[in-house]
């Protein structure tokens, strides 16, 4: 049995929705007010745009902004979004030849009219072609959605390693521990009574200072 492959009647319509959806803050629901309203594309045009978007995973069944269109409007992980659109909304092409969207034109239609089982020169096809290929611009094939570069170093650096600290061998080998100083002031009373500087600091000695063992 043939399959059917998504496309528009008017392909540059997905590039126009698409750069709008970038610029427009994303809608609880995809819906034909928004389409014509926020991404101001409006008649039959307008209309088709929202059954394509959910043939290609950037709209749920119930309307919703599926994460693939959220991580679309991040210029960070756009490329990687749309690629995993293309994969969504052609993946009959991709069962066939994984690296489907890599093909010219011609062996790219060629596989289309495999695909759906349209004759030759069929204008469907030639609709199915220019819509992924409009598409296909906006995608990175090399990147994953949501994958981020990271610095061990600067990982180290900022948030720690987890390790724990290197304590440091005294002469005979063993590990001591964690070593800490402090500086005290003292407010001496004005007197001139020695007896009441001897208790002072007998104070100090007995629950500040210790020897090191």
């Amino acid at each position: 049995m043939a399959d059917t492959l998504p496309y528009l009647a008017s392909p540059g319509s997905i590039k126009t929705c698409l750069d709008k959806i970038k610029a427009a803050a994303t809608p609880d629901r995809v819906t034909q007010d928004f389409v014509t309203t926020k991404l101001q594309i409006k008649g039959g045009t307008g209309a088709a745009l929202i059954p394509y978007l959910k043939k290609i995973g950037f709209v749920a069944s119930d309307g919703s902004p599926t994460d693939t269109y959220k991580q679309f409007r991040n210029h960070a992980t756009a490329g990687a979004a749309a690629a995993a659109a293309v994969k969504t909304g052609y993946k009959a092409l991709g069962q066939v030849n994984e690296y489907f969207y890599d093909l010219n034109d011609k062996d790219l239609l060629a596989l289309i009219v495999q695909i759906t089982g349209a004759e030759e020169g069929n204008q469907v096809a030639k609709l199915t072609l220019s819509t992924l290929k409009t598409l296909k611009a906006f995608a990175n094939f090399d990147a994953k959605v949501g994958e981020t570069a990271k610095d061990p170093k600067a990982t180290d650096e900022s948030k720690g390693s987890g390790r724990q600290p290197d304590l440091s061998k005294s002469s005979d080998g063993r590990r001591q521990g964690l070593s800490l100083s402090y500086t005290i002031n003292l407010n001496l009373p004005a007197t001139t009574d020695q007896a009441v500087f001897n208790a002072i600091f007998r104070s100090l000695k007995e629950h500040l200072i210790t020897d090191n063992e």
